[in-house]
């Protein structure tokens, strides 16, 4: 316990009592700042930074890997399957005679691949 007592106030960045006032603090305050600001961007990076690569990395992927054939569901609600595939838009089929050019950034989700399976319902 004495032993947690006497680091905390370097921990904190106070000056210790009675071992002499200020004559050391002023360095023992900027280490302990600087350590502080690290552990938060450390903290920081992995709770927010390297998760949102992640999730964008994936985005990407999938959305590069779309072929015609593949049922997938914009970011505006509608479901359809990939009658073609352009270098920026798909086109969707929505219906028997209704086709309808999206961007590819527009894809949210790939709900089936091609290949996957044929047995599937419509929702």
């Amino acid at each position: 316990m004495t032993a947690i007592s006497n680091l905390l106030p370097q921990i904190v960045g106070m000056p210790e009592s009675g071992a002499g006032g200020a004559s050391g603090g002023g360095g023992t305050q900027l280490i302990t700042m600087l350590v502080t600001f690290g552990l938060i961007i450390v903290v920081f990076y992995f709770l927010v930074i390297r998760p949102q690569n992640k999730k964008q990395k994936d985005a990407k992927k999938m959305l590069q890997s779309i072929t015609k054939g593949d049922r997938v569901v914009t970011i505006g609600g509608m479901h359809g399957s990939v009658e073609s595939v352009k270098e920026d838009a798909v086109v969707l089929k929505v219906d028997d005679n209704v086709k309808l050019k999206f961007s590819k950034s527009a894809v949210a989700q790939v709900l089936e691949r091609k290949g996957e399976s044929g047995d599937s319902k419509e929702q």
